[in-house]
């Protein structure tokens, strides 16, 4: 893109703009636009093209709008070749930071070797997950009842009870029935637990009368037994087993002898009256609707209610149960893990000392920048690997006490100043814009006061960073400020020996905006201009007369020039009588060749002051002028014609040392508070005591205040300052 050919009407407040940059011999323009001139609605219309939007005049919904942004060949530009920079967006994250970050090899690797791991454990816990009847993530809830750990700790440290495990007693317990919300509440009453108790009690004492089962060797227990045995075709050889009853040994030969044995057993103590009325009274609090598959369960499976006394060892002992339940998915599952578990540990390894292109940008944002925390990248490992974007921690350190504390985000953004979140936005920007370097992005970045409430160093690392761009090849910059001093900066600093050509000043004029061109010295470095006319133009004159007070103020103190002077920006006792000859010493003194001879050297200066005030005012120019000169002597007017108007009202006339107008007006204010026919009067002075003050004490450092002031504001105030005499 050599050329950007911008046609715009009706969009956002903007009536009509037509312009063409030349990016051919330099990569970046500057625009000094004062407030509500443009510069929001331009950066608006290229945030529309960047999101797909039709830009809009939202004022007059009516009015037709034209939007053309097209390079030199007359193509559309597109929304990838766009990017616009605000001044702030606290919610904006680059998504290009993984471009810098992600190694592409250790995160294939990591893929990879995650994937196959997830295939087999996604079956396994799709039958586990069946089995327990729960629907959400059963993962999660396996990790809380086995005290939080990761989940494939937990199968590794069970490795053995499963390979063992042959009978998992608890497989046909449906998990949800029991470990939800409704039935646990009711579980943990303490009346319930204490039926539950009850019953284990008396279950516990039927147990030990029992002719085969005590505590600890249950109807589980000999099932399990009775089993093992069957299975390794132990009575098919013709052994036997003699089962104590308390008295004596009886011969068990068969398999089905066994079982029989174990029921009958079971069923004699189940059926116990004592015991049914105690599970009568558990039943009874379970008559709820909510509940009604717990209660039907128990009911069938009453063996279990013991297990209710320790409900987390319960739930570990049936996901026990499950596993075991699932052997073949869990071994196939736990070698899978085992045999890329030494591949994830290298690949995360080598992540936690990757350096990459990331790691020039926070370092060399820490370098420029000036914030009350240091940088860096935290889950380093997630970041380059999984491409997780929460990549920010922040050092804090005691400057006393050198004590050091490592913060995230959500635990700081109310700590750091507005300036200090700039600076994070600011990083973010600095990320995407080095993430397009990576990928070779050719982008046209729309920058929006970007430096604008940040302090000088961070200021200036700004202006450092867009002349780096400048110099790229891939970038073209158009920089937006309704701040002078930023604007002229940017011309001395990024422009340089094409400020003249690339610089341009946003003018509203009847029918739309102009962008003329910003090179003119006499507009970026007026006191020259100034120096130059004194002896031949009375508006030069008048200009200077604040800014020589203020140098001889700087070199001599209240000395008789400076009173002198000082007498023409406040109305003083001499302030009507002194004439051109009496000004002649203070300039000769202060400047070289100064003579005023085309002036009468008996014109009183006052007269002369109010005679050009009364001309800017009247005249009808732009808008939005940053005719300096203008502005200084409109403010001197005001102030001189506000200051007759408070003296010939006030009584008190005793005169003042310094801040005059303010001091005049309060006690104006003080005498005519309750005057309601002053109200009106006391506004418009109030208007006078807050515009003027900084116009008037001018130096060649801080003029650009005034330069951003609108002319209609100050012109609209003298026409009725001067209206009350």
């Amino acid at each position: 893109m050599n050329r950007l050919k911008i046609k715009l009407e009706n969009c956002y407040g903007i009536k009509k703009l037509e312009h063409e940059f030349d990016f051919s011999d330099f990569k970046t323009f500057a625009i000094y636009a004062p407030n509500g001139v443009m510069k929001t609605s331009f950066s608006r219309v290229f945030k529309d093209l960047m999101s797909g939007k039709v830009s809009q005049d939202l004022m007059f919904a009516n009015r037709k709008p034209i939007c053309e942004i097209k390079d030199e060949n007359n193509r559309d530009i597109t929304r990838e070749q766009v990017f616009v920079i605000d001044s702030y967006d606290e919610y904006f994250k680059s998504d290009k930071i993984s471009n810098l970050i992600a190694n592409k090899n250790l995160r294939e690797r990591d893929e990879e070797a995650r994937k196959k791991i997830n295939e087999a454990k996604e079956i396994f816990l799709k039958k586990i997950k069946k089995l327990s009847g729960l629907s959400g993530d059963i993962e999660k809830e396996i990790s809380e009842r086995f005290s939080g750990k990761n989940f494939f700790d937990i199968l590794m440290e069970q490795e053995k009870v499963i390979s063992k495990g042959d009978d998992p007693k608890f497989a046909k317990v449906i998990y949800k029935l029991i470990f939800n919300n409704t039935a646990l509440k009711l579980l943990q009453e303490g009346d319930f637990k204490k039926q539950i108790k009850e019953y284990i009690e008396k279950y516990n004492e039927l147990l030990n009368k029992s002719l085969y089962f005590r505590k600890g060797f249950n109807h589980y227990n000999a099932i399990k037994v009775q089993k093992s045995l069957s299975g390794e075709g132990f009575f098919k050889v013709k052994h036997s087993v003699n089962l104590f009853n308390g008295a004596k040994d009886e011969k068990v030969t068969s398999a089905s002898e066994f079982e029989k044995i174990i029921s009958d057993e079971k069923e004699k103590i189940l059926s116990n009256i004592d015991l049914q009325e105690k599970f009568k009274k558990i039943d009874d609090r379970i008559k709820n609707k909510d509940l009604e598959d717990l209660r039907e369960y128990l009911q069938e499976n009453q063996e279990i209610l013991p297990e209710l006394e320790d409900l987390d060892k319960f739930s570990r002992e049936i996901w026990i149960s499950y596993f075991i339940s699932q052997k073949d998915l869990y071994n196939l599952l736990l070698e899978e893990y085992k045999k890329n578990k030494s591949e994830l540990e290298e690949i995360s390894k080598l992540a936690r000392k990757e350096q990459g292109d990331w790691a020039k940008v926070i370092d060399e944002f820490n370098r420029r920048f000036s914030t009350s925390c240091k940088l860096m990248i935290g889950n380093q490992e997630d970041v380059i690997l999984r491409g997780e974007d929460n990549v920010f921690i922040y050092e804090f350190e005691d400057p006393d006490t050198k004590e050091r504390i490592i913060k995230e985000k959500e635990e700081i953004i109310d700590v750091l100043s507005r300036g200090e979140k700039k600076a994070l936005y600011l990083l973010n920007i600095i990320f995407e814009v080095e993430a397009r370097k990576k990928i070779g992005q050719k982008t046209l970045f729309i920058i929006d006061d970007i430096a604008d409430s940040f302090d000088y160093k961070n200021k200036y690392a700004i202006i450092q960073y867009l002349k780096e761009n400048s110099e790229n090849l891939l970038f073209r910059q158009i920089i937006l400020t309704h701040n002078f001093d930023f604007y002229r900066t940017i011309q001395g600093r990024v422009l340089d020996t094409k400020k003249w050509d690339n610089s341009f000043i946003a003018q509203r004029e009847v029918g739309g905006i102009k962008l003329l061109r910003g090179g003119d010295k006499d507009v970026i470095a007026p006191f020259d201009k100034w120096k130059k006319g004194l002896n031949v133009d009375s508006k030069m004159l008048v200009a200077s007369i604040p800014f020589i007070r203020n140098l001889i103020e700087f070199k001599e103190g209240h000395s008789d020039n400076y009173n002198i002077l000082n007498s023409l920006l406040h109305i003083k006792e001499n302030s009507h009588l002194i004439v051109i000859k009496q000004i002649l010493v203070p300039f000769s003194e202060t400047l070289k060749d100064i003579d005023f001879k085309s002036y009468g050297s008996e014109v009183l200066v006052l007269d002369l002051i109010f005679k050009e005030a009364e001309e800017i005012s009247g005249v009808s120019e732009p808008e939005d002028s940053i005719n300096l000169e203008n502005k200084i002597i409109l403010s001197m007017g005001i102030r001189l014609k506000a200051e007759e108007f408070m003296w010939s009202k006030v009584t008190n006339r005793e005169e003042f040392t310094e801040n005059q107008t303010g001091k005049l007006f309060q006690r104006y204010k003080d005498e005519f508070r309750e005057n309601g026919l002053e109200k009106e009067n006391i506004e418009i002075m109030e208007a006078v005591n807050i515009m003027t003050p900084e116009n008037i004490h001018l130096n060649s450092f801080m003029y650009e205040p005034i330069l951003d002031m609108s002319d209609q504001h100050l012109r609209s105030l003298y026409q009725k300052v001067k209206g009350l005499i």
